[in-house]
């Protein structure tokens, strides 16, 4: 009797390209779960925010509306939002009543009482003139972004060009020009570093503000522009950036 070698199943691959599919299967699950991930995790995200956004705007508005004037008081579910279209109603009302006569004497009347305040007075003031600067349609906070040297030599940061300093306070600023900058940290925009900078030492870049805030919250991950012209932006600004260099510091 010969020996007979095992018969073999011609459906099952050799076991040395078991593996291979086991890799490229694997690839495509991870291929297609972060195509999900992409497609999914910003809206997630947007309405999220959204939806927080609306319910913190709910909880501070509702409390101050009275019970008649609140749809759930006369349907059986609630209704998220109400508290925003109340919020948005009543200012747009009391920005038409300001616009004439009485309402403005009636805004002076209490900004004169806030004023007399002794605690109040410099916190009222303050937020004033930051919502009247942000808010101005000519205003120049935050219009333009730039390059400056920082925080040594050879390392660049993006900053936000503000207005120039008060009278007061340029007196005793080294002679040039000089203006207030905004230097943002990553990934929080919302803390960083101001300062007074001479406006020669800034280099003008041509980017939008929103652009530039999407590159310092996504730490240099999303680069503004497009890939072809990315990369002639970026490139023009290093130049630039050398070329300041070498005619400050003679290197």
């Amino acid at each position: 009797m010969t020996d007979q070698p095992p018969l073999s199943n011609p459906t099952l691959p050799p076991s040395d390209v078991r593996p291979v599919l086991h890799k490229r299967v694997g690839a495509r699950i991870r291929n297609y779960f972060l195509t999900g991930l992409v497609l999914v995790g910003p809206v997630f995200v947007t309405a999220y925010l959204t939806w927080s956004f609306i319910t913190w705007v709910d909880g501070w508005v509702k409390p101050l509306v009275p019970p008649w004037v609140r749809p759930e008081t006369y349907l059986p579910v609630n209704i998220p939002g109400t508290g925003l279209v109340i919020a948005f109603v009543t200012l747009t009302l009391l920005g038409f009543l300001t616009a004439n006569l009485v309402g403005s004497k009636l805004v002076e009347f209490g900004e004169m009482f806030l004023n007399r305040m002794p605690v109040v007075r410099p916190i009222y003031r303050t937020m004033k003139q930051i919502f009247e600067t942000v808010f101005s349609k000519d205003g120049s906070s935050f219009r333009a972004v730039g390059l400056v040297e920082f925080p040594a030599p050879g390392m660049w940061s993006l900053v936000f060009l503000s207005q120039p300093p008060s009278s007061s306070i340029a007196e005793r600023l080294p002679a040039g020009e000089h203006i207030s900058v905004f230097l943002p940290c990553t990934p929080n925009p919302t803390t960083g570093f101001f300062f007074y900078v001479k406006r020669a030492d800034i280099i003008d870049i041509d980017v939008k503000v929103e652009d530039a805030m999407t590159l310092l919250i996504s730490a240099g991950m999303i680069q503004p522009g497009g890939s072809a012209d990315q990369q002639k932006k970026l490139a023009a600004m290093a130049e630039t950036a050398r070329a300041a260099q070498i005619s400050r510091h003679g290197v």
